[in-house]
């Protein structure tokens, strides 16, 4: 009897054993996520957004990506692409940065918000799916590839950067290294830490300003509007160029006063920050608001103008995607939809009058 007593707690110790190997094997699998904080109780507190979620173990936070396993945060996304493309740089859009140049652009599943209107849903909401889908990618394949495809620039896009934080700062550091520029679409959810961590690496970034009411932020988002402000401020005071994308619904964010608060508050930190009025489409669960009339964004532009925008474009439509310069009317870039069909600059300035056009040319 005492031998078999000895064999069983043998097995039992092996058995703990290799389960606890096992853990320590899918640890290895993920990444241990940056900045967070370990607290009391087994939780933990995440700083890559504004929500800075407290998470408890075995959790996730609201981007259900960074998940929370023996009081340490790790992330679920690391190197797991989800969304891999080449693309124009127009279509981030971006239309004073490197146009006519190729961005090698990558997301993973997840997001930090619940837009109402999102248009990729079917990878932002990781939680309806019972793993976590993507094709194991590295930082440094994603720099060798985006050499190979001739890109100048990797856009972190497609869902929300800051969720996939890990990725991009170890991807961006590499792709500097290699000469190419990095760019950030997003919601403009992140910390003051997690934009202090990632700048030196980041050029550029293409930021929504959804609303200028936290009703909006609150009821169609998940979120609030003033993180966002906040980050726009920092990252023209860092020095990076940006330029706003406002997807305008009608009866949503589609009044004078709701459009003319925002032209203000982007003049107010430099009206040569271009502004794109993006068309509504019906998408995910706001199908029943039919598509934003030409109309209400032609009015929109005409609000940015007014305003001391320079520099206004309509997207989702075809129409008024050239750039023209501020002081005598030449036509600068000449857009056929996303791509560059001609150029009257000469460098950074206007081959007729001479004038320094904002932006990022070479």
């Amino acid at each position: 009897m005492m031998a078999n007593s000895i064999a069983s707690s043998n097995k039992t110790k092996e058995a703990k054993k290799g389960k606890e190997d096992k853990k320590e094997e899918k640890k290895e699998e993920i990444k241990k996520c940056y900045l967070f904080k370990s607290l009391d109780s087994g939780k933990v507190q995440c700083f890559a957004c504004a929500h800075r979620c407290i998470i408890s173990e075995g959790k996730a936070g609201i981007c259900k990506v960074r998940k929370n396993t023996d009081g340490i945060l790790y992330s679920e996304v690391y190197d797991k692409i989800i969304a891999l493309h080449v693309d124009p740089i127009e279509k981030k859009p971006l239309y004073h940065f490197l146009p006519g140049s190729r961005a090698f652009s990558i997301g993973t599943v997840g997001c930090n918000f619940n837009c109402l209107f999102c248009q990729n849903y079917d990878i932002s909401f990781p939680e309806e799916k019972k793993f976590v889908a993507g094709e194991k990618v590295s930082p440094i394949e994603i720099a060798n590839f985006a050499i190979n495809k001739d890109c100048a620039s990797i856009a972190y896009t497609y869902t929300e950067p800051t969720i996939f934080l890990e990725i991009v700062h170890d991807t961006s550091r590499l792709a500097k290294e290699k000469g190419l520029k990095n760019i950030l679409v997003t919601n403009g959810y992140l910390t003051e830490e997690t934009l202090d961590f990632l700048s030196g690496n980041i050029d550029a970034m293409n930021i929504d300003l959804k609303s200028f009411n936290e009703e909006f932020y609150r009821r169609n988002c998940g979120a609030k509007l003033s993180p966002v402000l906040e980050t726009i401020k920092r990252a023209k005071k860092k020095n990076i160029w940006i330029e706003i994308t406002t997807l305008v619904i009608e009866g949503e964010n589609s009044s004078e006063e709701e459009l003319r608060n925002i032209a203000k508050f982007i003049a107010g930190i430099d009206n040569g920050i271009p502004w794109h009025l993006s068309r509504f489409f019906p998408m995910h669960k706001m199908k029943n608001i039919p598509p934003t009339s030409i109309e209400v964004l032609k009015k929109a532009q005409e609000i940015g103008k007014e305003e001391g925008l320079l520099y206004v474009y309509i997207g989702n439509t075809g129409d008024d995607q050239n750039t023209i310069c501020p002081e005598c009317g030449n036509v600068l870039i000449i857009r056929d939809i996303f791509y560059v069909r001609g150029s009257g600059l000469i460098g950074n300035c206007c081959s007729r009058c001479g004038r320094k056009i904002e932006g990022v040319f070479k």
